[in-house]
């Protein structure tokens, strides 16, 4: 049996990689907060088996937080997708600082458009809240759905009722919900105060209608969405 880190120790060690050093307001960059992060892969990786030796993609990676986190706990390889080619060399950088790169390819694409041909067994995310362009929470889950059948994924509490219905009509099931306080610092000139409070809920989705094989044909180390042979 594998050995299981200690969430502290997991959460120190996410908090050693670097965040976004120029985050978009735009795309709603903001990093997954250490103690987030370690939630979710602690969740994922030991109460439901989800990331050792799993095919692992971080959709809306940014600095690959949640990626080489889910490399930290055991799964065989990552795939990480955003569309800012400066997060990505940040993430390459945080991977080497993790040891793991070796494992994980970084593709730079915009997401959810991107047509990305892989069959995944987890998505691990956190996707924009939506609030800069409306319903972009729900595309990126949309394509989350239909890349894996197991989909970890923040939104706001919120839009509870709103996510688990969606879910429900694409066929997929909630089987977890955990209620988290997300901590936003002052990062930009029109946030009003040194740090606000947002709740949100981890959600754990299970989506059967996706095959069980993986197909993952080799890609770069750093390649780019328009190149559509890169990743199929």
């Amino acid at each position: 049996m594998a050995q299981i880190i200690p969430r502290i120790e997991l959460e120190n060690w996410l908090n050693r990689l670097k965040a976004q050093p120029h985050p978009d307001p735009s795309l709603e960059q903001y990093t997954t907060p250490p103690k987030i992060a370690a939630e979710m892969l602690f969740t994922a990786a030991y109460i439901h088996d989800d990331v050792r030796d799993k095919i692992v993609a971080d959709l809306g990676c940014g600095t690959g937080r949640l990626g080489i986190g889910a490399l930290l706990l055991g799964a065989r390889a990552l795939i990480g997708l955003d569309i800012d080619p400066r997060a990505i060399s940040v993430a390459v950088d945080n991977a080497k600082t993790a040891n793991v790169d070796h494992r994980c390819h970084w593709i730079i694409a915009s997401m959810p458009s991107t047509r990305v041909r892989v069959i995944f067994d987890t998505v691990l995310m956190n996707p924009p809240f939506g609030t800069k362009v409306k319903h972009l929470d729900v595309a990126f889950l949309s394509q989350a759905l239909k890349l894996a059948n197991i989909v970890y994924t923040l939104h706001k509490s919120s839009t509870r009722r709103f996510i688990m219905d969606y879910v429900h009509r694409q066929g997929g099931q909630v089987s977890c919900i955990l209620k988290l306080d997300f901590e936003i610092p002052f990062m930009f000139s029109f946030h009003e105060k040194t740090h606000k409070r947002v709740e949100i809920d981890l959600y754990r989705i299970v989506h059967h209608s996706i095959p069980s094989r993986v197909f993952i044909k080799r890609v770069s180390h750093i390649s780019r969405g328009n190149e559509p042979d890169d990743c199929k």
